[in-house]
């Protein structure tokens, strides 16, 4: 993570004070943790009004994978079982036709985030992307009218983000 972001402290301080829309400030949080034996790999989390809304992590992806049939292994049991075939439904599941996203998969939607115009970020093809654009201070009210008919077409879960920034915009 450090290579793509630098300290997680100065990421968060960048989402939730620098680039949050104003109106949502205190209101969205974003988390990261690590635990000892995680090679590296993190759990990232977003939080809305102290409720947890997504979460990033091999483990979310792995069990949406078990959870949606796509494995063969129906009910595994062990470590190795848990994770035998992870790797080949990961790339034979694109990040557009997944509801669930690894750590990396959040780090790089973020790094291509902050190096994209707002415009494009919103029209990007990875609901991540789409995610840190729509909480951004950059996005006005004639912009989040039209992404009003938009959204139908998002993810259950990204809905949630584009309503609650569609309210905070009214206050």
């Amino acid at each position: 993570m450090s290579k793509i972001l630098g300290s997680w402290s100065g990421m968060r301080k960048y989402l939730e004070q620098e680039m949050l829309a104003e109106s949502l400030r205190g209101r969205v949080r974003y988390g990261c943790t690590s635990y000892a034996g995680m090679d590296g790999c993190h759990i990232f989390e977003i939080c809305i009004d102290g409720k947890q809304i997504k979460r990033f992590s091999l483990e979310t992806v792995n069990s949406f994978f078990i959870d949606q049939g796509y494995t063969a292994n129906k009910n595994p049991t062990g470590i190795g079982e848990y994770w035998k075939e992870f790797w080949m439904l990961l790339e034979k599941y694109p990040i557009t036709e997944r509801t669930e996203y690894t750590d990396e998969e959040f780090c790089n939607a973020l790094e291509k985030y902050r190096n994209r115009d707002i415009q494009e970020s919103l029209n990007s093809n990875n609901p991540i992307i789409r995610m840190f654009a729509v909480l951004d201070r950059r996005v006005g009210k004639r912009t989040l009218a039209k992404l009003e008919s938009e959204l139908d077409k998002q993810p259950k879960w990204l809905r949630q983000i584009y309503l609650l920034r569609f309210g905070a915009q009214l206050n």
